[in-house]
Formats: C-alpha cells, structure tokens, sequence
C-alpha cells in the first residue's frame, strides 16, 4: 500500500507567514513525500507500540480519484514542521503532507512508522447541541409528570391529602326508648360522655404549681384525671402513653365528669357523645324487652327484634386538622346530623306485668316447680297486657344472668297443653252438630280404643254427665267419647282454626309448637289429641284458644307493640291484627256458659272464683314430656276469662313440673284469681252484675 492512495486534501500549515507566496507544487504526493525535510537524515525513534502493526485502513486498497491530478500549491506550505509529542518523544510531522512520515520513516532505514493523530480539538457546537437535547428531554419528562399530576391525577392526589388531614368523627343517634301501653319508660338510654385522647400531645400537660406553669406531662395528667373519672393512676399512664391519634381514656362517664375533664385543659383531650341502656324496672318484662350489651349490640326481645328502628341514623363531622391533631378554624368541615331512633310503645300494662311475675314467681317457688309462665290478653283486640317467664333476670346487668332465663320461655317452650285442649274438641262438637250442652253422655271406667286403654285422672264407676258435666268435671273418656263423632280430618282443621301448628305472629321469636297432619296420626294419637295429648303449644297459643272464645268465636293475631313515635314526634299506630272466625257466636256463648261451671262447685276450678265476676276457664294437667319419649313430671294450668257473659281479659298461668302439687285447680287457679282479680280492680272493670243460668251437669 502506497502512502498516495491515502492522502488528504492540502491544508495550509501553521505557522506559514501570511502573504507569501506558495511553493510550486506540481508534483503528486508520492513524489513529494519522497524527499526528506531538514531533519529526515535524523532516524526516528519508534514509538513504544511501534512494533504493532498497523491495522490497514479500510478505504486503503481504493486510489484517491484525484491523486493523479497535479496538487496545488499551499499557501502557506513553507511553515516548518511542529513535532508530535508522544509519551516523551518527538516525531515531526508536517501537518497536512502525509510524505513527511514516509520520509522519516525511510530515513530510519525503513522501520516502519505508526501515524499518530494527535487529539481533535472539542466540538462546542456538538458539546451545546448534546446539552440542549438533555435539557429538553429532562424539561419533558418534568412536564409529562406535571400533566400527569395535575391532569389526569389530580383529583385523586387532592382526594388522598384531604383525606390524610380530615378527622370523620361519628355522631351517634339518640337510641329510641321503650315504653309501655300508658307510655311508662321501660328502656332508655342516658346521656353519657366517652373520654379521648392523642397521646401524641399530653406530655406537653402544665400544671399551676406556686402560682407558676411547670410542665407535668403523662404522670401529672393521669393524677389529675383518676380522682373525676374513678380510674386508676397507674392505668391512666398506660392509656395516656404512646404515640396514638386516637385511644379511649374513659367510657360512658357521666357529662358532669367529662365536663370537669375538660376544665384541665390537658393538651389532645376531647370527649365524644355516648350513651348507656338503662332498664328503669329492672326485671319487669326483660324476656320481652331483651338487653343491650357493652358493645351496643342488641339481643332479644323487642331491643333485638326492633333494633334498627330503635338504633336511627349515625351522623358524621367531618374536619380538617393540622399535624398536632388540632382543628384548622379555616378548614374545610362537614356535618350530617344523626336522625334519632323511633319509641316503640307497647301493649304491655307495666304494672300488671310487674304483679303478674311476682305472683307466678311465688307459686315456683311455693310447688318447687321449675318455672312458669304467665299470660294476659285483652281478647277484643289481641293485645298482649303482660307475658310472664320466670325465672327471669336483670337486663341491666346481664351478665350475671344464667344463660337458660334470657329467651322468652312463654313463646319459646311448648308443653301439651292436656285438658285445656278439651274447650276445642268440645266446640268443635257443637260447631258441627253433634252435640249440645245438655247431651247425655254415659262414662265408664275405661274406655280400649285405637289399641290403648284410657282412664279418667281419678278412678270413678259408670257416670252419666251431660256435655256440660264433661268439660266441668274434665272427663277424659266423656270427651273421647264425644270427639270420636268427628273425622280425624275435622278435628284436625279446628285445631288449626285455633292457632295450633302455626306461630302466632307476636312479633317475637317463638315456636310454632307441634300438631302433625291428621294423616300422620297413630291409632292411639286420633284419640289422645282429642284431650290435649300428642300436641304441642306455647304459652301465647294456648291463651289465644280462649281469647277466641271470650270474643264470640273470631281469632284475633296476638300483638305487642301498640305503634312507635318517630324522630320528629309523630306517633304512628301498628295496624289492626288480623282476625279469623273459628266458630260462631252461639258456639262461642255457649262455651262460656259451660267453662262457668268448671269455677263453680262442682267444678274442678273453685279456687279460681273472684267475689262479684261471673268466671269462665278450664284447668290442665298434662304428663311433661322430657323429650326422650317419656315423661319426668307434669304441667299445671288454668285458663280463664273475666267477665264471663262479656270477657274483657283473658289470663294463663302455666306451671313447669311443679312438686308440692300438680293439678292445675289446685296450684294455677289461685295465681289465675290473684292476677285477674288485680288486672280487673287496676283496668277499672266492673262486674256485669248478672248470674249465671244453671246448667246440669248429670242427668239421670
């Protein structure tokens, strides 16, 4: 390769004095670089990575296209040559002539020599031209995040800052009180304050000491408080201590406590609205009422059944702060207002509740029995007057309370109701035909059907008693005899005409009590329901059977709540209880007129007579069954109406396996004629004043 196919254009050389004139130069490059400078007699001296060689030059096998063509002269060609340093040595080159390399390197007696190009001088135009894509695309990239932020997520980002300095405190709704027939309170809640704190703050707490601010933070804080709030120093540093927005002090302190609270100005303390359930007659109706619990949490009752009208609307304060937890006075707030809970009124009569228990409570304890329940009813309009379980408990202290006496036994638990089943088999009789009052009815000592054998309570001879003499003297076998008369399909739809095999649709949670399908029956069960075995009812449906009859043959639906009063006042009345005709009116009168001599004295009742009323009622007694398919004690009962010729209340009382005595004559009628006697003198109910006709219960 020749030194000619790699020549460059012809520079001037620095150096050359302006003016002169240039140096012929007709020869080519080859011929030129041929001839040596002043100092090409001087051997060059190699540099270091001399002895590599050289890689060759791509374009080097291609002639210049203008290599053949004369060169013409420079300028400034007679600047001498400047020397090249490189790494201490000099190798002069004549800048702009590629000759002279080939010169020295032909003088040093041909070594090879390495063309060295000495470093370019920067570009400051590239230099500027790099920094100014930098900056633009740094500038871009800027922007595109400010579009981003204060664009796309704008509201997104204002919606998280807003939300990291807004506090949302809730303001709680009134609870709605309870109240019974005549608007006595039976549950309320009190006004009660919840005391709070930041801890972040209360170390800063002064105190005046010698008439001067000393600093006395958490320790000093907690002294001050324990003394209004009645709670412990030691656990008030504990709950003042740490780094918490937010951490209760105290709960449900009074507002005269939370006020003197206040008054310490102790740094992040505050009190929030509360409240406490108080239940201002402790035991009297709490199985109806239910309990609210520490939580708030509502259970049974009405407390549960009612409980989100009684609970109203939550409202909320919204409100901005600054990083000490202090409101902002300029800050963005909000308020919803809390709409309070509804009043629910009642048709309980509080103080024929509270007599009715303490009655029913006395005889449990008197028989040994295991409970009781208690039932009054005004028959017209199905208002439930009072609904007795005992025992019962306090609902202001439920946790004390023994699980099993916190339902509601009286619509919960079912019992056979035995011979006070009696009055719907009997009616049924009548409402179909098949007997009257006066039908002679002959009784023997027992009587084999359906593969069993039956017997009347108490072993008697052949006896003849009218249909009246049956249902006074509660005749087993009278009444098997005059129910056999029916289709077990017919029997079977009075009994559902009465309420059995159904809820009663109180309102409460209850049992529907147990009365298979006519279908299902077994040869012997044909004849036991017909005497209220095999069967099963509450309390409320065995009361509603004899309310049916004290209203001239037509089911009215059993309620307890009479209606509610809302947030603004304004009362609202709960809707007329439905109502279904069982039998007629001529049934229904001629049922009462025979349950009169059931109180009479021949009667199985007399202790349930009341001086001045005319009382109609039925007692039982019924095997209780212990759910294992046998029996472990019995159920006493009476059931009755005041006045009989126009009844105006209806009461139950029903004995739980009671010891000392199991008749219900004997250990129900007298709660019956206490509790009825009262309810008529406190409901201001006067006697008729009319006698009962007389109605033979033998016939000869």
């Amino acid at each position: 390769m020749t030194d000619a196919r790699r020549s460059t254009p012809q520079r001037s050389v620095p150096g050359q004095a302006r003016g002169r004139k240039p140096t012929a130069r007709t020869q080519p490059p080859m011929a030129r670089s041929a001839q040596p400078t002043k100092r090409a007699a001087q051997p060059v001296k190699p540099v270091k990575r001399a002895a590599q060689p050289v890689k060759p030059v791509k374009r080097a096998a291609q002639p210049v296209k203008r290599a053949a063509q004369p060169v013409k002269p420079v300028k400034r060609a007679a600047q001498p040559a400047q020397p090249l340093k490189r790494a201490g040595r000099q190798v002069t080159v004549r800048r702009g002539s590629v000759g002279s390399v080939g010169a020295g390197r032909a003088a040093a007696g041909g070594g090879r020599l390495v063309r060295r190009r000495g470093p370019r001088a920067a570009n400051p135009d590239r230099r500027l031209r790099f920094a100014l894509v930098s900056v633009l695309f740094l500038l871009s990239l800027l922007g595109g995040r400010l579009v981003q932020l204060q664009g796309l997520d704008a509201s997104a980002l204002a919606a998280t800052a807003s939300a990291y300095r807004t506090t949302t405190v809730t303001l709680p709704a009134h609870r709605g009180s309870i109240t019974d027939a005549a608007g006595i309170v039976l549950a309320t809640s009190v006004e009660r304050r919840d005391v709070v704190v930041n801890q972040r703050l209360v170390a800063q707490y002064k105190r005046q000491v010698d008439g001067r601010k000393v600093t006395v933070g958490v320790r000093g804080a907690a002294e001050d408080l324990s003394g209004l709030l009645g709670v412990p120093v030691p656990t008030l540093v504990g709950r003042l201590t740490g780094t918490k927005r937010f951490a209760y002090v105290a709960r449900g302190v009074t507002p005269e406590a939370a006020r003197a609270a206040l008054n310490l100005t102790i740094p992040g303390l505050t009190t929030e609205q509360a409240s406490r359930r108080e239940y201002p007659n402790g035991q009297v109706a709490a199985n109806v009422l239910g309990f609210l619990g520490g939580d708030g949490k509502a259970w049974g009752g009405i407390e549960g059944k009612y409980d989100t009208m009684l609970r109203g609307t939550d409202g909320v304060l919204s409100y901005e702060h600054g990083a000490d937890g202090t409101e902002i006075p300029t800050g963005v707030a909000s308020q919803t207002e809390p709409t309070d809970g509804a009043t629910v009124r009642l048709t309980i009569d509080s103080y024929l509740q509270w007599k009715f228990q303490q009655a029913v409570a006395e005889q449990v304890t008197a028989t040994g029995a295991k409970g009781g329940f208690g039932v009054a009813m005004d028959p017209q309009t199905g208002e439930v007057l009072a609904l007795v379980s005992v025992p019962t408990y306090d609902p202001n202290n439920p946790g004390k309370a023994a699980p099993d006496t916190m339902g509601n036994p009286a619509l919960l638990d079912v019992f056979e109701p035995g011979s006070t089943a009696k009055v719907m088999t009997i009616a049924a009789v009548l409402a179909e035909g098949k007997a009257t009052p006066m039908t002679r009815v002959t009784v023997p000592n027992s009587l084999r059907r359906g593969g069993a054998t039956f017997h009347d309570a108490e072993d008697h001879g052949t006896e003849q008693l009218t249909t009246t003499g049956v249902l006074a003297q509660s005749s087993n076998l009278g009444t098997i005899e005059l129910g056999e008369q029916l289709s077990p399909s017919t029997l079977y739809s009075y009994l559902t005409k009465f309420g059995l095999g159904q809820a009663t649709n109180v309102g409460l949670p209850e049992s529907a009590g147990i009365l298979a399908p006519a279908s299902q029956w077994s040869d012997s069960q044909r004849y036991t329901v017909l005497f209220g075995q095999g069967l099963s009812v509450n309390a409320l449906q065995a009361t509603s059977v004899f309310a049916t009859l004290a209203n001239d043959g037509v089911r009215v639906t059993p309620r307890l709540v009479a209606g509610t009063t809302d947030a603004a006042g304004v009362y609202h009345p709960a809707a007329a209880a439905a109502s279904t005709r069982v039998v007629s009116p001529q049934v229904a009168q001629q049922m009462r007129l025979m349950l009169e001599n059931v109180v009479g004295e021949n009667g199985t009742a007399d202790s349930a007579k009341i001086p001045g009323y005319r009382v109609a009622g039925k007692t039982g007694t019924a095997d209780h069954a212990d759910g294992k398919g046998g029996y472990d004690g019995y159920t006493a009962s009476f059931i009755g109406m005041a006045p009989a010729d126009h009844p105006r209340l209806v009461v139950a009382v029903i004995l739980d396996r009671p010891v000392n005595g199991h008749y219900g004559g004997t250990v129900a009628a007298p709660v019956f004629q206490q509790v009825m006697t009262y309810a008529l003198a406190e409901r201001k109910i006067p006697p008729t004043g009319t006698k009962p006709p007389v109605m033979p219960l033998k016939w000869h």
